[in-house]
Order: structure tokens, then C-alpha cells, then sequence
């Protein structure tokens, strides 16, 4: 049977790969296959053939860079985990039936059938399983260190006032990041009142308002005045709720009335000129 698969996956592997795709195209509710190029259906579809192959007649170390090459660029190509088991099902359930159909497989010899079916899915699933993990994680990371790189920088907006928009949870990484770009970014821009603001900071709990008294305490000592801006109902509330004191803090609803407070703070206002 070990001889007996590889080869006639290698004699028919045409009529093979025609079931298989006819398979998929009718499983219910999948578009992907449908607007997948035939040119990527046709070269995975033999790529799966071949480490059917492979996984019977080659050394394991061979099999298992083949079968890491094919999960890498099933995963670059976009398919779900779903498609792609689907995908192994189907592959199976043409083999065996055209197994059966040839009279190669019989009530005999299944089990050892489907003894060197599992040799081959299980290291394939375990494989494009961990492929995407990887794949997500890398992705996470790489989303995270933009996120922080795009929402804790100190823009200066005003001569000697700067802004720190905050997005997204704080934690007590991405606190030391925001600590350590608004101490710099004052010093850089000789900023005398900064204005964090908050309206993107989704929950204000002990932790976040514990982090942002420590960056406000920082900014003080580098000679600079810290405003907490874009403090919402619903914030104020759970602020409230908690004891939390901000009394050493101004704070405004909106980054507009905390720009003209600024202001104030540095002897200036904003005033309408008339034209005429």
C-alpha cells in the first residue's frame, strides 16, 4: 500500500486534481476558490499531490522543508485556515474515492489506508496551523510597535505649546513609551504647557490614571505645565467613581477649549480680526 499510493497519485494525478478542484468549487458558501487564479488552484493543488508523495517515499527532512515551503506560501496567498482544511478533506475524499473506484483499496487494506492518510494530514494541519499563528503574532507585533510609534509623539502645535494625542489602551509599556517621548519632546521643543490628550483613550481606569499623574509629574520637573484635555462624560464618571484625585491637573471636554487655556497659561488668546 506504501508503494501503491505514490505511484498511482503520480499516474493519475490529472484525473486527481480535476475531482478536487470540481470538489471545492462546489463546497457551499466558498468564494475564494471561485476568484482564485486557476494558475495558483492548478500549481497547489499539485503541490498537495506532491506531499502526498513526498510524506510515502522521501526522507523526513525533505518531506518537512517541502511541507514548511507550502504552508508559508499557502499563508501569503491569504487563504483561511478553514479553506485550507477544507481543502485537505477534499484532497482526501478524492483519493480514497478514486482508490476505491480502482479497486486498490478494498475492506483489506482502509486501515492501512488511512494509517498513511494520517501520516501525512496531521504533520500538514499541525504545520499550516503553526504557519498562522506565526504569521498572526509577527502581525500583532508589527501593528503594535506602529500603533505606539503613531499615537505617543509630542506635536508642537503653538510656540512653546506642544500636544500628545493618546489612542488606544495604556499599559505599563506602552507608559514608559509615552514617558519617555514626552520628556524628550519637551525638551526638543521647549515646550512650556503640554496638553495630553485622552479622547481616543477608550477606559481611564487606577492604572491609566496612575500612569498619566507619573507622566504629568515628569513634564513639572522638566519646567513644563501639563494639561489633561478630552476628558469625556463617561470618563469623568469613572474617575470620579474611583477617587481618583487630578487636582495638580487643568482639564478640559476638548482639545479646542484646552488649546485656549494654553494659551492663557503662556499670555496669549486667540482673537477674530475683522477685515474691513
Amino acid at each position: 500500500m506504501y508503494r501503491k499510493v505514490p505511484q498511482f497519485v503520480e499516474t493519475h494525478l490529472e484525473e486527481i486534481i480535476d475531482n478536487w478542484k470540481q470538489r471545492m468549487k462546489d463546497e457551499h458558501g466558498e468564494k475564494f476558490f471561485h476568484i482564485m487564479p486557476e494558475e495558483v488552484i492548478e500549481r497547489t493543488s499539485r503541490d498537495f499531490a506532491d506531499l502526498v508523495v513526498s510524506s510515502l517515499t522521501e526522507e523526513t527532512g525533505l518531506y518537512e522543508e517541502k511541507l514548511h515551503n507550502f504552508s508559508e506560501r499557502i499563508v501569503r496567498l491569504g487563504w483561511s485556515i478553514t479553506l485550507v482544511m477544507k481543502a485537505i478533506e477534499n484532497f482526501s475524499d478524492t483519493l480514497y474515492d478514486l482508490l476505491r473506484k480502482a479497486e486498490i483499496l478494498d475492506d483489506s487494506n482502509v486501515a492501512e489506508y488511512f494509517d498513511i492518510l494520517n501520516n501525512w494530514i496531521k504533520p500538514l494541519r499541525q504545520e499550516v496551523v503553526e504557519m498562522y499563528a506565526h504569521t498572526w503574532e509577527r502581525t500583532v507585533n508589527l501593528q503594535k510597535i506602529a500603533l505606539q510609534e503613531l499615537s505617543a509623539s509630542l506635536i508642537p502645535v503653538f510656540d512653546k505649546i506642544s500636544v500628545m494625542p493618546l489612542v488606544g489602551t495604556i499599559d505599563t509599556e506602552r507608559a514608559k513609551l509615552i514617558m519617555e517621548n514626552l520628556l524628550e519632546g519637551v525638551v526638543r521643543h521647549r515646550a512650556e504647557v503640554v496638553l495630553l490628550d485622552i479622547t481616543g483613550v477608550p477606559v481611564v481606569d487606577t492604572m491609566v490614571a496612575h500612569h498619566i499623574i507619573q507622566a504629568a509629574d515628569a513634564v513639572r520637573l522638566v519646567g513644563a505645565r501639563c494639561m489633561l484635555v478630552g476628558i469625556r462624560p463617561e470618563i469623568a464618571q469613572t474617575i470620579v467613581a474611583l477617587g481618583i484625585s487630578l487636582e495638580d491637573f487643568t482639564t478640559t471636554s476638548t482639545l479646542q477649549r484646552g488649546m485656549q487655556e494654553a494659551l492663557a497659561l503662556t499670555n496669549r488668546k486667540i482673537v477674530e480680526v475683522d477685515e474691513h
